[in-house]
């Protein structure tokens, strides 16, 4: 059995026609073996995003595939891609997503109950993931009683309370200072050691580099180094 978690080939993006045509990503191969913790580094409009939301199937590509957990994705229907993207994937984003009405651990436990699990069992769960990225404390707090650092920390957590096989990583760090940048980079690394997840992650932020198995730089739509 492969051990590749995720294998795109020749995958490219391109938006508009004629004088308004856009290529967000030329064609690309992009793999990731279990456990790994890729780090996609690029300035600003590299494609690294783009790259992002064609393997973890948020876009659709103007061409190539994309094969995930031996799945291919553009054979699934789009509520497919959905379903299978909630049962095995978790996302970290530097945005938050946070409910302001939810506490800590209904942010996490909602998800798990989307996921099938019983409200108890998934209030549980919760628990458990916010106490590992040290929010024991924090359980019943909403966002607005959290500084930027917990609130990623939340996230995290929603993410690893799934047990996803892959964890996809958007600018975690962007937002916070170095040393809750430093937590968040050795959560996610944690993850891929300790979890057996693969986590890919899009960042500008050098200090990740030192946590990452892997290093891919891209520039202007395009691989430069892998």
């Amino acid at each position: 059995m492969s051990d590749r978690m995720i294998e795109a080939t020749g995958l490219s993006k391109v938006y508009g026609d004629g004088p308004h045509r856009t290529t967000a990503l030329h064609p690309t191969d992009f793999h990731i073996s279990r456990g790994e913790f890729v780090m996609v580094a690029g300035p600003s409009g590299s494609g690294k995003s783009t790259l992002l939301a064609l393997i973890s199937g948020l876009l659709t590509p103007t061409a190539g595939g994309v094969r995930v957990l031996g799945r291919d994705l553009r054979a699934m229907t789009r509520d497919a891609v959905d379903s299978f993207r909630l049962e095995h994937f978790g996302f970290v984003f530097q945005g938050f997503h946070l409910l302001p009405a939810l506490t800590a651990v209904e942010q996490v436990s909602i998800v798990l109950e989307r996921q099938g699990l019983q409200r108890g069992a998934a209030i549980r769960r919760a628990a458990a993931a916010l106490e590992r990225v040290g929010l024991g404390r924090r359980l019943d707090n909403r966002p607005g009683e959290l500084s930027g650092g917990e609130k990623q920390r939340v996230v995290i957590a929603r993410a690893l309370a799934k047990q996803p096989q892959v964890i996809f990583a958007d600018e975690p760090t962007s937002a916070l200072d170095s040393e809750n940048g430093r937590q968040v980079a050795r959560l996610l690394r944690a993850a891929a050691l300790e979890e057996g997840s693969s986590v890919v992650c899009v960042t500008h932020d050098p200090r990740l580099v030192e946590h990452a198995t892997r290093v891919v730089r891209m520039e202007d739509g395009a691989v430069l180094i892998d």
